[in-house]
């Protein structure tokens, strides 16, 4: 694309994306609320570090009130509970024919949509490992899968397009017919990593304890079955397999589960973000944020979500200060039902 693309919170993922893609050559404009971050990146240093890559580049970069002109092409990358306020910045700089890309957690392309209109929202399926460290330096953990589409399930030239630049980041990025689906897969499975939360121990021990497989399982199995009552057919990856838990089926939840825990193990990534805000960068999340839908439609359509409920309030107290990250948490979560 010769026209610039913009990537709107250049931190862990936005900033990831957006430094593989001007080393492919993509003219890229940084655009973050850290000054310090962005003045990195203007002087090119931007690092990816980690055991997937290293490398160091620069480009363009500002803060949201630092840009000017319109764009085609706006890549979204910041927490869920900023989207609203993210997407009327963004509007002034959206072509008439452009679109939004969400990059991010949680059912924000609702949210986007009625700032933007939907026909210029993009939903993108991401679920790489990445972590701001500093400013200017970004641990890039694990590889996965892009799926980028239409809200229409349209695959448009557009989106064919979107892949292919992409794909300079990811090569296994595709078009997807059903955004939603891999959406709210996505939904249901970090809604079992904001339970991992609630203690300090690694995402695979916590999932692989016992004593919170019941948990666990409850939580992503509200997600989805909320998700079907929507219309919705939710998409798995890497092992993990919706329709083992909307199906009950005890085997198949733990088969599904063992099996997303082996590319677990494979990451540097020990912790969930939704971890290392509360624990190491001491701030909010944005899981209530990005599940904010969920309540509204479960109430509708009659389906119970007393773990998800539970979940969200310790994360809330949590963030409050009222109380502190660890096992009594989880024991808490287990009593939900």
């Amino acid at each position: 694309m010769a026209e610039p693309i913009i990537i709107w919170g250049s931190g862990a993922i936005g900033g990831t994306i957006g430094a593989y893609l001007v080393r492919a050559g993509h003219p890229v404009i940084f655009v973050d609320v850290e000054e310090a971050h962005v003045a990195k990146i203007a002087t090119g240093g931007l690092t990816i570090e980690g055991p997937i890559d290293q490398f160091t580049v620069g480009g363009p970069a500002c803060t949201p009130a630092g840009l000017t002109g319109t764009y085609k092409t706006i890549m979204m990358a910041v927490k869920a509970h900023v989207t609203r306020e993210v997407a009327e910045q963004i509007a002034p700089h959206l072509a008439d024919d452009g679109g939004v890309v969400s990059l991010q957690n949680g059912l924000n392309e609702l949210v986007i949509a009625d700032v933007v209109g939907a026909e210029r929202t993009i939903g993108c399926f991401v679920n790489f490992s990445a972590d701001w460290l500093e400013p200017g330096r970004i641990l890039y953990g694990a590889r996965s899968p892009l799926r980028i589409g239409e809200l229409s399930g349209e695959v448009t030239p557009r989106i064919l397009a979107l892949r292919d630049v992409l794909r300079d980041f990811e090569s296994d990025t595709e078009a997807s017919d059903h955004i939603w689906g891999n959406v709210w897969g996505k939904a249901g499975y970090a809604s079992m990593l904001a339970a991992t939360a609630l203690s300090n121990i690694p995402m695979v021990e916590c999932i692989e304890d016992p004593a919170n497989r019941h948990a666990i399982t409850e939580v992503i199995s509200e997600v989805l079955r909320v998700a079907v009552a929507e219309g919705v057919r939710p998409q798995g990856f890497q092992g993990y397999d919706p329709a083992a838990f909307l199906s009950g089926d005890a085997a198949a939840i733990d088969a599904s589960l063992q099996a997303n825990l082996v590319f677990k193990q494979r990451s540097a990534k020990k912790h969930s973000g939704y971890w290392r805000d509360l624990a190491v960068r001491r701030r909010g999340t944005d899981i209530t944020a990005a599940l904010a839908p969920l309540h509204a439609m479960a109430a509708k359509h009659g389906i119970a979500i007393p773990y998800v409920t539970r979940m969200l309030e310790l994360i809330g107290a949590i963030e409050r200060g009222e109380v502190e990250i660890g096992m009594p948490l989880l024991e808490r979560l287990r009593q939900a039902g």
